[in-house]
């Protein structure tokens, strides 16, 4: 019975995955979920008592392993410079990635203060990263500087997620090119 529940609880959250990643944070129902699903409504309850808390296990699952690839890309890079730059670079790749949209969307909305804290924790372990190699450049304040490098990836992403005019290509360069120039001042 609990492997049954375990099974079910994850085809719910891959089902709420698909709905973020295909109309954000309001495709994102319970009568969906069931749909998706081809359970009861009354059976989506049993597993999560809201939408929030789907959004905050989906945070909990999900940005770990965002936060581990970006990791991973860091540490294969070489040098201070090419690691704020993998920072980056990962990141945005990952917005095309199927399996991180879902991340995109939930880092994009209007969210409660429970998943609003568990995606500050998991951008935290992010910006940490950053914190160090910005620290071996030599910046006198590589805290603020992380926090603002995250602003400008978050940036991008939205620009690559609303399908802006720029092809995302293009956007990831200009993202780099500001994180590397803008570091050194």
């Amino acid at each position: 019975m609990a492997e049954h529940r375990s099974m079910q609880r994850a085809a719910l959250l891959d089902a709420a995955r698909s709905l973020l990643s295909e109309g954000g944070t309001e495709a994102l129902t319970f009568p969906a979920l069931a749909e998706r699903t081809g359970l009861a409504r009354s059976s989506v309850y049993e597993y999560f008592r809201s939408r929030a808390a789907v959004v905050e296990e989906l945070c909990e699952v999900d940005f770990p392993v965002w936060t581990a690839e970006v990791e991973a890309a860091m540490a294969a890079a070489g040098g201070a410079g090419a690691k704020i730059e993998a920072y980056v670079r990962k990141q945005l790749e990952l917005v095309g990635d199927r399996r991180h949209r879902a991340v995109v969307a939930i880092s994009a909305s209007e969210l409660d203060a429970g998943a609003r804290e568990k995606i500050r924790a998991a951008h935290g372990g992010l910006v940490a990263m950053v914190v160090e190699a910005l620290a071996d450049l030599g910046h006198a304040e590589p805290r603020l500087a992380a926090m603002l490098l995250q602003g400008v990836v978050d940036a991008a992403v939205r620009r690559i997620e609303l399908g802006a005019a720029e092809h995302p290509d293009a956007i990831t360069e200009a993202a780099v090119a500001m994180a590397l120039r803008g570091v050194r001042g």
